[in-house]
């Protein structure tokens, strides 16, 4: 079962990362001041990750695929590991589609 786990980095600030059902992470936010908005984020991915628009397919410097998930306004609400190749990364973007409408949210911190 996918999970989007809330947890704090080092700088105190909250974020989320979506798992896939095998522990894959998939998803990773930015850094949130507050624990809601955390919250707010979780909600904005499970709102636009079933729009293939919402979907920003990128290339890294070294050349690995990776894609952010935009919200309507345009702001990055995620982004994804590097992939090795563009079938992995879209592959990425299906577990996206897949797991976050329904995942479930574990709190860590």
């Amino acid at each position: 079962m996918a999970k989007f786990e809330i947890y704090k980095d080092k700088r105190e600030e909250f974020r989320f990362r979506l798992k896939a059902g095998n522990g894959q992470t998939i998803l990773a936010s930015e850094g949130y001041a507050a624990k809601s908005g955390c919250n707010n984020g979780i909600e904005s991915v499970r709102k636009n990750s079933g729009d293939d628009s919402r979907y920003e397919r990128l290339e890294s410097k070294g050349g690995s695929p990776y894609f952010n998930l935009k919200a309507g306004n345009n702001q990055v609400i995620g982004t994804s590991e590097m992939y090795s190749s563009t079938s992995a990364m879209e592959n990425g973007i299906a577990s996206v589609k897949t797991n976050a409408p329904k995942a479930t949210i574990e709190d860590l911190s």
